[in-house]
């Protein structure tokens, strides 16, 4: 049907033929794109990670851990500044994964499944602390810490677009290798 919308087609990255025979402005947007949604990962992780090594955030984080189940158990097996510790050193090595990741496709599928994680766990404490403004009438009103959080929703896209697309060049790289291989015998 002319002018219909293929959500397949939407979904498939751009093989290798088509990028090389794009438009210069539509691969340099491409990459732009790219560039800017690492930053926007990696920025957050490096600050934020580095944040984990203060007061300021080992007490800020006790009622968000304490108040989601699954995280609670942390604080009895690392302590408060453990545990804060713990997870500046995740963020901030995730986030060096992201960067080497432009030249390593490893680096690329260590930052993409470590960056998912993060962000579903983080992501997942929508469900147990209260982000609903209940002076402003509750939904859609966020509050400081639904504001806050709501983000590692779009975070935990970009990682696993990092890793998907780290997945398939691996893919690919053993494809070939295993071609090479194979008309080498």
């Amino acid at each position: 049907m002319k002018g219909s919308f293929e959500m397949s087609t939407f979904n498939a990255p751009p093989t290798a033929e088509a990028y090389l025979n794009a438009r210069q402005a539509d691969r340099l947007t491409l990459t732009a794109g790219r560039v800017i949604s690492l930053a926007g990962v990696v920025l957050p992780l490096l600050l934020i990670g580095i944040l984990k090594f203060t007061q300021v955030e080992i007490e800020a984080l006790k009622p968000l851990i304490n108040g989601t189940p699954w995280l609670a158990w942390l604080y009895s097996v690392f302590g408060f500044a453990g545990t804060s510790y713990l997870l500046g050193v995740v963020e901030l090595f995730t986030a060096v994964l992201f960067i080497a990741s432009f030249w390593s496709v490893r680096a690329g599928l260590a930052a993409g499944a470590l960056g998912a994680l993060t962000f579903a766990t983080t992501a997942s404490t929508l469900f147990a602390l209260p982000i609903w403004e209940a002076a402003s009438g509750g939904a859609p009103y966020l509050t400081f810490v639904g504001s806050f959080l709501i983000k590692d929703v779009a975070l935990l896209g970009i990682s696993l677009a990092v890793l998907g697309e780290s997945l398939i060049k691996n893919h690919t790289a053993m494809s070939l290798h295993a071609e090479t291989a194979n008309a080498d015998a």
